[in-house]
């Protein structure tokens, strides 16, 4: 009895086994779910089958992009929709990487399956297929999509793809949705930068403006939006633009392209926003000289301009440090060495999504490069708005940002100090810190400069932050990585030793290169007023030259 019962229940089982396999069919829908190290995942893949055309439908959940595969023609189709615009790739099966036969036979869903074995970019992607019917495609279009049919992938041993369900049926058009137009042919590069920029939304803010100093400056009339003002001599570009709300998940990235236009040295630059919610603001001094902004009395006798915040003036909001190299583009021809392939340009791109809650609505960003050249530098400079990962929940937050200190001279030309207030003091300013943060910290960023043997360019200076007198963090900023940028120094002098300037270590910066703030965790802080210094021991001047300290801070919290 029990051998017959068993014999019934293996029948059934080997019915259902075998049922999906249809060797005459031409129409298919073939479901395929995931597993991660043999735990099932989120989302599905359909391939939808008619004849000797394919779609794939969810692999592609972020790019508004169509898979398609023609096996009349041997070839894929990829057709991107990008804000209106038809792109479309086609690429012949023999482009894609040739699959290695394996030995041996796997059942599937009832059917026999062949294997086989495929390296994509040091990824391993076993395959188990079939040619025993005359359906044919592949979960993913860039593993083997002229094999046969495709049932299952594993990559690496630990990320599978399987079919789960093969519906025999006729395929409707409008799930083959097979395009009626291509728009433009495009080739393989020009087609992966098309599906990569459709992904995220870029502002730009400049495009090749000249950052120079000592040309002729009309400036359109004041407070115009979407029009770019040249103020200090030209070394500052400005801007007022409309910015979007930021989403929950969402990173925004500044990317700056620079090369010289004339201007051989490197040289000092900041991305910065104006805070215009005080009485005063920097953009007054920009406007309409420098005595417009609170003065901070130093104790070594000089003044220093609209560098603190205080009750009716919050200083630029830095969003960006970097530094020029020696003449990127403009003196490549001028320095030709063999082997020195020399960049066209430099770009600085960093993530700015801590500081995005302040850059939403009507906005004025600006960029400033110090330089004393007539050609001077070109930038172009875009924020780039990036979605967050699809299945990814994130909830809206309030911040809290408030810019405290900036002694970058942005107004350098115009006659703004230098930071050497440091020479006989510390930086002192009172902050007053609101009920109902969270997560208080001080993004801090710190360069030195004075450009010979003994200035603090080349000397490690320790820097210290202190707290109504407690000292709550210190380190000394340095760079030794400067050499691995040469390539973007054609101009950059060559020293008797086999050295080049822009190999030196640094106070925290390298020609050609970001400079990275430090997060402060300052958790502890009550709220009401507190002093808040900065102490750095400033080197000593030898005839006319001197150092200085460029260093900005921002307080950033969670707000309940």
């Amino acid at each position: 009895m029990k051998t017959h019962l068993f014999s019934i229940a293996m029948l059934f089982i080997s019915t259902a086994l075998y049922a999906q396999k249809n060797t005459q069919a031409t129409e298919a829908v073939i479901t395929y779910g995931s597993r991660s190290n043999g735990k099932e995942v989120g989302g599905e893949k359909k391939l939808f089958i008619k004849g000797s055309q394919a779609r794939i439908s969810g692999q592609e959940r972020q790019a508004k992009q169509e898979l398609f595969l023609q096996f009349s023609e041997a070839a894929t189709y990829q057709v991107l929709n990008s804000n209106g615009n038809l792109y479309t790739l086609k690429k012949p099966f023999s482009e894609y990487i040739s699959a290695e036969l394996i030995a041996g036979i796997d059942t599937i869903m009832g059917i026999p399956c062949k294997k086989a074995k495929v390296f994509i970019r040091s990824n391993t992607i076993e395959i188990w297929y079939t040619n025993d019917l005359k359906i044919k495609g592949t979960p993913d279009l860039t593993i083997a999509p002229g094999l046969g049919l495709i049932l299952k992938t594993i990559r690496n041993g630990n990320t599978e793809t399987y079919a789960k369900k093969i519906d025999y049926r006729k395929v409707k058009a409008e799930e083959l949705a097979w395009p009626k137009q291509w728009g433009s042919l495009l080739d393989e590069a020009a087609y992966q930068r098309q599906m990569i920029e459709s992904r995220y939304q870029t502002i730009n803010i400049f495009d090749k403006e000249k950052i120079s100093f000592g040309n002729k400056i009309e400036n359109p009339a004041a407070d115009q939006s979407n029009a770019t003002y040249h103020f200090s001599g030209g070394t500052v570009i400005l801007k007022k633009v409309k910015l979007p709300t930021l989403k929950a998940g969402q990173s925004v990235f500044a990317e700056l392209v620079q090369n010289s236009n004339g201007d051989a040295y490197d040289r000092t630059g900041s991305v910065f926003m104006i805070p215009v919610d005080k009485s005063v603001s920097f953009l007054d001094a920009l406007q309409n000289g420098l005595q417009t902004l609170p003065v901070y009395n130093a104790r070594n006798g000089k003044k220093y301009q609209g560098v603190i915040a205080t009750d009716n003036y919050l200083p630029p909001l830095e969003l960006m440090r970097f530094f020029t190299s020696f003449g990127v583009k403009h003196f490549n021809e001028q320095a030709k060495i063999k082997g020195y392939n020399w960049a066209d340009s430099v770009i600085y791109k960093q993530d700015i999504t801590l500081l995005a809650p302040k850059l939403q609505g009507e906005v004025w960003i600006g960029v400033f490069i110090g330089n004393y050249d007539k050609g001077g530098h070109t930038v172009s400079l875009n924020l780039n708005y990036y979605p967050g990962y699809e299945g990814e929940k994130e909830k809206e937050r309030k911040s809290y940002i408030m810019p405290v200190f900036n002694t970058t001279n942005l107004m350098e030309m115009a006659g703004q100090e230098y930071g050497t207030m440091f020479e006989k003091d510390s930086l002192t300013v009172t902050i007053d810190v609101p009920q109902g943060l969270k997560n208080l910290r001080l993004r801090y960023l710190t360069t030195g400069h004075g450009g010979w043997g003994k200035g603090d360019e080349f000397v490690p200076k320790l820097n210290e932050l202190f707290i109504d007198g407690k000292r709550v963090y210190h380190f000394i900023p340095w760079r030794e990585d400067c050499a691995t940028y040469r390539f973007s120094n054609p101009s950059s002098g060559n020293f008797g030793n086999g050295l080049s300037s822009s190999d030196l270590s640094r106070s925290n910066w390298c020609p050609g290169t970001l400079t990275l703030p430090v997060e402060i965790p300052l958790e502890n802080l009550s709220p009401g007023k507190h002093t808040l210094q900065v102490a750095i021991p400033l080197g000593k001047p030898e005839g006319t030259s001197f150092s200085s300290w460029n260093v900005s801070g921002v307080l950033i919290a969670d707000q309940e």
